[in-house]
């Protein structure tokens, strides 16, 4: 098994977007970012915010394009190729419109369902085979309303939802980072079956 050596979080920049459900990407890679005590800084380059991070013994670099979500892949490509990263050691960390809040799915390769960000990515490194972190963030049941609903910030109990998703997958980060992608996988599905359903806030 390869070992993950980058970690990619999609979202727009640009204060307006900060708290968009498109950005649930960016939202991981900052507390990873926060774990590992080191900034993210934006470097031209690579076309977006990098920094280069030790966690539970493995270094990993981080990447949140700075591109806007369509153009995700130009990033990735130049980091990847200048640090000689292979498509099965990246893992993009993404929001999901097919797994509702509080749960979180792992898998590699695949179609990018309409994804922007996932289908500029697929075509930059000519292949499909990277690994995907999907946070859920739900669907508003009418495919005419999804570009308005990633682009608006999640319901209070949406939000801790998926603030729960995101902390199971940092349960599952020392496998993944050590190579254990299987073992990462069948981990995080598995606590995602035991987990007990999310209670929405009480009304104040």
């Amino acid at each position: 098994m390869s070992q993950i050596k980058l970690i990619v979080g999609l979202g727009n920049p640009g204060p307006e977007y900060v708290d968009t459900r498109h950005n649930a990407g960016f939202w991981w890679v900052d507390q990873l970012a926060d774990d590992g005590k080191v900034p993210l800084r934006h470097d031209v380059k690579f076309h977006g915010l990098v920094g280069k991070v030790r966690l539970h013994g493995q270094d990993v670099w981080l990447l949140e394009p700075q591109t806007y979500m369509n153009k995700s892949g130009i990033a990735v490509l130049a980091l990847a190729q200048f640090y000689k990263i292979l498509p099965d050691q990246i893992l993009v960390a993404h929001d999901e419109l097919d797994v509702p809040p509080g749960q979180v799915k792992l898998k590699q390769g695949g179609g990018h369902g309409g994804h922007n960000g996932l289908r500029d990515i697929q075509a930059h490194l000519g292949t499909p085979n990277f690994w995907r972190l999907r946070i859920g963030v739900g669907h508003p049941g009418d495919r005419n309303e999804v570009v308005n609903f990633v682009l608006k910030p999640p319901r209070k109990e949406e939000f801790d939802a998926i603030g729960d998703a995101m902390t199971r997958a940092h349960h599952v980060l020392p496998k993944l980072l050590a190579g254990e992608t299987g073992a990462a996988m069948q981990l995080l599905h598995t606590d995602e079956t035991k987990k007990r359903p999310h209670k929405p806030a009480p009304d104040a």
